[in-house]
């Protein structure tokens, strides 16, 4: 009887990455290694060797994508705001109410500032970057309030309050998420998630969104 014939599939090439996929990839390691050091070992200790160590690559490929190590932590804070801004972004707007929308975008910037990933940047922007990268963060976070003001602006476009009025609520909700955040770092592993608070906070944001604008100078 004659010896079955074994049948092989040809091996298929492995697909070559293209040039942006592999730059995509080592920035998406470099990011994803800051972040990590930072929350496992603190920021002084977030050096090159151990970002090197922890993303994988060299510090001449990292060098090549950031420039220095502060336009790295500069592309971290980047990237974790522009997290923050889809979270906020896929917030349902059609069909919901102010009040609705003042809780959905507290809910989900929560989940951002109690994240270990804002932990993370924060550490890094409570440490000055070098001089050489003074003029570069500045215009970075001037792109970061116009994204936020944006973003804010399309989720309560119909509030009937003043422009100064949307600013002062904008400022008010991200200074009290932080605070509630910062307060979270300091009582570490016994911290507790404030729900009260965080309603507290939906409830002043809608009662102000919908506050009649003659009501503003009183």
């Amino acid at each position: 009887m004659p010896q079955a014939r074994r049948v092989r599939l040809p091996l298929r090439s492995p697909e070559r990455r293209s040039h942006a996929e592999r730059s995509a990839q080592t920035r998406a390691r470099s990011i994803a290694a800051v972040l990590e050091s930072v929350s496992e070992v603190g920021f002084q200790r977030t050096t090159a060797v151990e970002i090197t160590r922890r993303a994988g690559l060299t510090w001449g490929a990292i060098q090549h994508h950031f420039g220095s190590k502060d336009g790295l932590l500069i592309a971290v804070v980047e990237d974790s705001f522009n997290r923050f801004a889809a979270r906020l972004e896929s917030i349902p707007t059609e069909g919901e109410s102010l009040q609705k929308r003042a809780s959905h975008f507290i809910d989900r910037a929560w989940e951002h500032f109690s994240s270990p990933e804002y932990r993370s940047t924060f550490e890094i922007l409570l440490n000055d970057l070098g001089r050489d990268e003074v003029a570069r963060t500045t215009r970075w976070q001037e792109r970061m309030f116009r994204a936020w003001d944006g973003i804010w602006m399309q989720l309560f476009h119909d509030a009937r309050i003043s422009r100064r009025r949307h600013r002062v609520l904008e400022h008010y909700v991200i200074s009290t998420l932080s605070g509630l955040a910062s307060t979270l770092m300091l009582e570490g592993g016994e911290a507790v998630l404030r729900q009260e608070e965080l309603d507290l906070l939906k409830r002043v944001l809608a009662e102000n969104l919908t506050r009649p604008r003659e009501e503003e100078s009183r």
